[in-house]
């Protein structure tokens, strides 16, 4: 009877030893980085502010358009956006914002002006919107890069 016991004290010992191993396998297989979306007209800006959150460890995809964006944010939500003012018609960068600002699936979303508009009236209206940061080109891809970490780890 007593080395039965034993027994079931080393069962016991090594079951309690393996929990946090399982815990930890389970959240390392359940991480997943951060979304960030970009949404720019200029080709170059998107792929070189993508390979640069990818590097810093986020999932970055691209939109082109405004429209294009809000089909990509109908897939699947994402914890950050990069946002130009100038994308060109049908909307611009301000009318997207205002547009997230109000679907309550995505107003929580911070959003990062990232834009050739520097003008006070400009930087106030993101302001208005809620950005959580107004960044003019031309910009330093580390500080997009801090914001975007300030905002949402990687």
């Amino acid at each position: 009877m007593r080395t039965r016991g034993r027994e079931a004290q080393r069962s016991e010992r090594s079951d309690a030893g393996s929990a946090p191993s399982v815990a930890r396998a389970v959240a390392i297989l359940t991480f997943v980085p951060a979304r960030v979306l970009i949404v720019d007209d200029e080709p170059y800006i998107l792929r070189i502010l993508a390979f640069k959150l990818r590097r810093a460890g986020y999932v970055a995809i691209e939109a082109a358009s405004a429209d294009e964006a809000l089909a990509i944010l109908e897939t699947a939500p994402v914890q950050c956006l990069i946002l130009d003012v100038s994308l060109g018609s049908p909307m611009n960068g301000f009318q997207l914002a205002e547009r997230l600002r109000d679907d309550p699936r995505h107003c929580r979303t911070p959003v990062v002006f990232l834009t050739a508009h520097a003008l006070a009236a400009e930087v106030h209206r993101g302001r208005e919107l809620n950005a959580a940061a107004y960044i003019t080109k031309p910009f330093s891809l580390q500080h997009v890069i801090e914001e975007v970490g300030r905002l949402v780890p990687a």
